[in-house]
């Protein structure tokens, strides 16, 4: 791996004592559509080097990202999250325009507010009130921001965990801020994610008139065998922590637009989204089968010709048995919200597949029912409140 210049952010910065209202209104502002960063981290770097932070700007390919870390000893504890976002959409379907942040009814307007620069701004505040409030932690905190975890997450998160490798910041354990709250905080913690698999099939025949079939070879019907196998198939009935492995078509395509001429080729997509009993090609993974295998065995069955394409941008499913760092982050959560959120796996990837591989990890952030939707936001007590559950996430964590 190619090791960037990292560079060591110097400069003097004295906004401290920002609200994570206003921090969150500050990353909003810049049109981070992944991977473009347009200011963010390094306005996340000056307020975090303000703290006491050391601060590493570790540029990847195109992506930007950053590294910061107060302390040098264990206990470690470090944040993960990114600073990239989705495109906006037609900004004039927006209320008050996707990077135009607006507080309006109890709520943060703007691109990222819930996913998940509001989060990054949570934990940013929580370490500076727990360092106003505690002093420098008796361990270290950090934070891992990336701007690519929108994108095919290829030059971000996994490439800076290699970087903290090798640079002796490897964390004993890891906070993700997606937004894991379906409809108010405390809900849900993630413990593990499905892993996600996409492929296509093509089947080949004839083209033809459908008046002369016999001159022609339909791939439709052989296609249609095979898409009924995958999609009424059932991989199995799940696990204590995952829901059963499931599989979507979600495309048939033969690219015709005439009801008279039979179609050369037939085309279908599917994703499948497994649990912990299945791997791609058992990557690292005793006891576990190959779901790209299974798939194979499946059509084969059938007994047509096809062709099988995986997208090489597959992701593995992850689990983070329950134990005492999953504990610490539930009772935080209680002691600020009252409620005892449940542990999950559902939902989609996240840049937690590649800190497990590192250290324990579990995902906990804010409500996630306008993310990537116009006029997405966050509640500001949502938000007030995210930061003090990880300002008690910190202090039960080097307490213990």
């Amino acid at each position: 791996m190619k090791k960037p210049a990292a560079k060591r952010e110097s400069m003097n910065y004295s906004e401290t004592n920002m609200s994570v209202i206003e921090l969150a209104k500050k990353l909003i502002e810049c049109t981070s559509v992944t991977p473009a960063d347009a200011g963010a981290q390094d306005y996340l770097a000056k307020h975090l080097k303000a703290l006491g932070f050391e601060v590493f700007h570790l540029p990847f390919g195109d992506v930007p990202n950053l590294f910061a870390r107060i302390g040098s000893g264990a206990p470690h504890i470090c944040y993960a999250g990114h600073t990239d976002v989705v495109p906006p959409g037609p900004a004039g379907q927006w209320t008050y325009g996707p990077f135009t942040p607006t507080v309006a009814d109890g709520k943060l307007y703007g691109r990222g507010a819930s996913d998940m620069k509001g989060s990054v701004a949570a934990f940013a505040s929580a370490a500076a009130a727990y360092i106003q409030q505690h002093g420098a932690p008796k361990g270290s905190i950090s934070m891992l921001i990336t701007g690519d975890e929108e994108g095919p997450a290829t030059h971000g998160t996994v490439k800076v965990l290699e970087w903290m490798a090798q640079h002796g910041h490897t964390p004993d354990v890891c906070l993700v801020g997606e937004p894991t709250n379906p409809s108010v905080l405390g809900e849900e913690i993630k413990i593990g994610r499905r892993g996600s698999l996409s492929g296509t099939i093509t089947v080949h025949g004839k083209q033809g008139h459908v008046a002369y079939p016999k001159l022609a070879d339909n791939p439709v019907p052989r296609l249609a065998k095979l898409v009924d196998a995958l999609a009424s198939h059932k991989f199995d009935e799940g696990t204590e922590y995952f829901q059963p492995t499931n599989l979507e078509v979600v495309s048939i395509d033969v690219g015709n637009t005439a009801s008279n001429v039979i179609p050369g080729q037939g085309t279908a997509k599917f994703n499948v989204r497994f649990n912990d009993q299945w791997s791609v090609k058992n990557k690292g993974k005793d006891n576990t089968r190959s779901i790209d295998q299974e798939i194979r065995k499946i059509l084969d069955k059938v007994g047509v010709s096809y062709e099988l394409e995986f997208n090489e941008s597959d992701s593995r499913s992850f689990l983070t048995n329950p134990g005492a760092w999953s504990a610490l982050v539930r009772d935080a959560v209680k002691d600020v919200t009252g409620r005892t959120p449940e542990y999950t796996t559902n939902g989609g990837t996240s840049d937690a597949r590649f800190v497990v591989e590192y250290c324990p990890v579990v995902e906990f952030g804010p409500i996630n029912a306008t993310i990537h939707q116009i006029n997405e936001n966050a509640e500001v007590q949502v938000l007030e409140d995210l930061t003090r559950i990880y300002v008690r996430v910190l202090e039960l964590y080097f307490k213990s």
